[in-house]
């Protein structure tokens, strides 16, 4: 039974910009369309890994209901513009950014950013500064996770008391639809075409978001799967194994990892299964955005490589 369901491939990636995408996939079995896709949809939106801030301080302010001197926006505004800020951060560890302005426009592009941390959208508004000699400094902390942070656990974990605590929505998935139609191969024409609409806040692509969360449900299920997994629709047994020449020579982007490594891996110039294998621990320890989980899921791959 396992081997007459198709396996379906991405047939078509369309553009819509740098925050949005198309994605087609098929041939699907019937009924496999709707699957997929609200499988899809549910993780896109849930599960993905982004960057929010999750507190801040303004030198001067105790609480958010107040004003500062000599700006336009009360706390509470500066404090939603904030949430509105796009980041994307390489660490899985909190990271403290601060911007010193005096008069004019504060926006985001104006944090002292790192290698671990970008601004996505740089114009995003931050606070208006109308008398030229007043002074703002503001500190804020930026967290990776996914999903929503309510306010309470922001709170709890403030790496400073006199922080004000933010409720953070991780997700750089914005918006994903879903249709689904008829498919056909060669007689077959009971078959399902999948359509994903995939929009994001620019810290990620909608391929690479796409792919994580395939790579989510693979994981998933593969637990479930026990020794059924190596089973289902698989001729390995008449395909010869990869030699280890060919492997070490794989690129880092078909070892399956998960799109947030691989990009660690690929921007520490780490392109290949040799370099990644060359590595000791603690070269493995030094590379730029790259955490223990990421070296958790980097040392449990090689291991099923058999290095």
């Amino acid at each position: 039974m396992s081997k007459s369901i198709l396996s379906p491939s991405v047939t078509n990636v369309e553009s819509l910009g740098d925050d949005s995408a198309v994605i087609t996939i098929e041939p699907l079995a019937n009924g496999y369309g709707q699957t997929l896709g609200n499988s899809l949809r549910r993780v896109l939106l849930s599960s993905i890994n982004g960057s929010a801030i999750t507190a801040f301080k303004i030198n001067g302010v105790s609480h958010e209901f107040t004003t500062i001197p000599g700006v336009k926006e009360d706390v509470v505004e500066i404090m939603m513009n904030l949430k509105e800020v796009t980041f994307k951060s390489h660490s899985e560890e909190p990271v403290e950014i601060t911007v010193t302005k005096k008069g004019g426009l504060l926006t985001a592009g104006d944090f002292n950013t790192n290698s671990e941390v970008k601004v996505v959208k740089p114009d995003q508004l931050i606070a208006t500064i109308d008398d030229p000699s007043a002074e703002v400094t503001i500190t804020i902390v930026v967290e990776t996770g996914h999903g929503y942070q309510t306010i309470e656990k922001s709170s709890a974990n403030r790496l400073h008391s006199d922080y004000i605590a933010l409720d953070a929505v991780f997700s750089p998935v914005t918006r994903v639809r879903y249709s689904v139609g008829d498919a056909r191969v060669g007689d077959s024409v009971d078959l399902d075409k999948l359509t994903l609409t995939i929009d994001t806040d620019g810290s990620i692509t909608p391929v690479d978001a796409f792919e994580e969360a395939a790579a989510i449900l693979v994981d998933q299920y593969r637990v479930l799967a026990g020794k059924a997994y190596k089973m289902v629709g698989n001729d390995s047994a008449a395909t010869p194994a990869p030699s280890a020449a060919s492997l070490l020579d794989m690129p880092i982007e078909e070892l399956g990892l998960s799109a947030r490594t691989s990009n660690a891996l690929i921007s520490n110039d780490i392109c290949t299964v040799n370099d990644l294998v060359s590595l000791s621990d603690e070269e493995m320890n030094d590379l730029k955005g790259f955490g223990n989980k990421a070296k958790e899921e980097v040392k449990a791959r090689v291991a099923e490589l058999e290095f």
